[in-house]
């Protein structure tokens, strides 16, 4: 069994994305919602790539990456990194 803190539902969490403070109330994340915390308007297409990576996560899934259709758990002091790329 882990010490590590879990998030209740609907209990406030604060993540970093991208290097700012995010709170949410989700006790998992799909990669959209990272995304769309990362960017304000983010724009979704064949051309478009996100690459989400994250940090500091749950005991068993301490860190990795995301594509399309993943969930992650969240853990307080989360950190992700979300780029966009165009691809030409």
């Amino acid at each position: 069994m882990s010490n590590e803190m879990q998030p209740v539902p609907g209990q406030h969490v604060k993540i970093i994305v991208n290097g700012r403070e995010k709170i949410v109330t989700q006790h998992e994340l799909s990669y959209i919602d990272v995304v769309r915390l990362a960017f304000e308007n983010p724009v979704f297409g064949e051309n478009i790539i996100y690459t989400v990576t994250y940090k500091r996560g749950p005991d068993h899934n301490p860190e990795g990456t995301m594509v399309a259709g993943d969930t992650v758990e969240v853990k307080p002091g989360m950190i992700f990194n979300v780029t966009r790329t165009d691809k030409s």
